[in-house]
């Protein structure tokens, strides 16, 4: 299913595949893309526009509001949404997140995903169709718009980070596709599942490494202050311009959260063995 923009070429023309232009917005087109579909994995939304805290609870949550209602009148029978554990706040590997829905995140991204999560439980509480959630760690691989958004600044001698370690999970591309298959086709799976590798980096190590691979400087070390005048003026510039941010204030907010993931029911239930278990292994997956 896709919106505005088409789907690519090497998709459209796979022979088991059928493309469907829908809009999240209008509940009426929403019927036809579901008709006969098992399963809705959803992970749609809107980034690089500013000031997102005008919009998100529309296009989060009402949004899927909609999704869930379609979803239900076509009798599908697993709803997945892509989530994060900064649902739950900072998190740590002593103290990670374990599946609550009950904490009080501190970005607006955060906080409508939240509302996303408690929305499917409670729409489909009762239903045939099963509600899961995959909470990942940050996802890195070629083609993952956070990441080619940074090796764009990184190429322009832009891209720049805080200097207080913040501690992030990550997950390769390959493995969060195989954690996204696993939940579509094994029995069994349902609720929440924290999906992630197992070796803690902080996201100033990780975009290091990532510009050592890229073979572009190493990013700016800037006080954080400066980092969300920069956001400001960012935003400030898009709305008058009508064009995208590449950097919002919220960003900012979520990108300070620390977070860490119990990941011990996915290794169980729906990924036991990781392709790429720590960044230096998934290093090579960036170039």
């Amino acid at each position: 299913m896709h919106h505005h923009r088409p789907l690519p070429d090497d998709l459209r023309s796979a022979p088991n595949v059928e493309p469907v232009a829908a809009d999240l917005g209008d509940p009426g087109s929403l019927t036809p893309a579901l008709r006969g579909a098992g399963t809705v994995v959803h992970f749609a939304g809107v980034l690089f526009a500013p000031r997102p805290e005008r919009f998100l609870h529309v296009t989060n949550t009402r949004w899927f509001d909609n999704l869930v209602t379609a979803a239900l009148a076509a009798g599908v029978e697993r709803v997945i949404l892509i989530s994060f554990p900064h649902v739950e706040g900072p998190t740590s590997v002593d103290q990670p997140a374990t599946g609550r829905m009950d904490r009080h995140p501190v970005s607006v991204h955060a906080q409508t995903r939240l509302e996303e999560e408690k929305l499917l439980f409670h729409r489909t509480d009762g239903t045939g169709t099963t509600p899961i959630v995959l909470r990942l760690g940050a996802v890195y691989g070629r083609g993952i718009l956070m990441v080619e958004a940074a090796r764009w600044l990184a190429q322009r001698r832009l891209l720049a980070v805080w200097p207080e370690p913040t501690t992030y999970q990550l997950i390769s591309l390959a493995d969060f596709l195989a954690a996204v298959e696993a939940a579509i086709l094994k029995p069994g799976i349902h609720g929440i599942y924290h999906v992630g590798d197992e070796q803690p980096v902080t996201l100033q190590h990780f975009l290091d490494e990532a510009c050592r691979v890229w073979g572009l400087p190493r990013p700016m070390r800037l006080p954080i202050q400066m980092i969300e005048a920069a956001a400001s003026l960012c935003e400030w510039y898009a709305g008058i311009a009508n064009t995208a941010s590449p950097l919002t204030r919220d960003f900012v907010r979520i990108g300070r959260v620390p977070h860490w993931g119990d990941t011990r029911r996915a290794r169980e239930e729906l990924i036991p063995v990781l392709q790429y278990p720590s960044l230096a292994s998934g290093l090579s997956t960036l170039a």
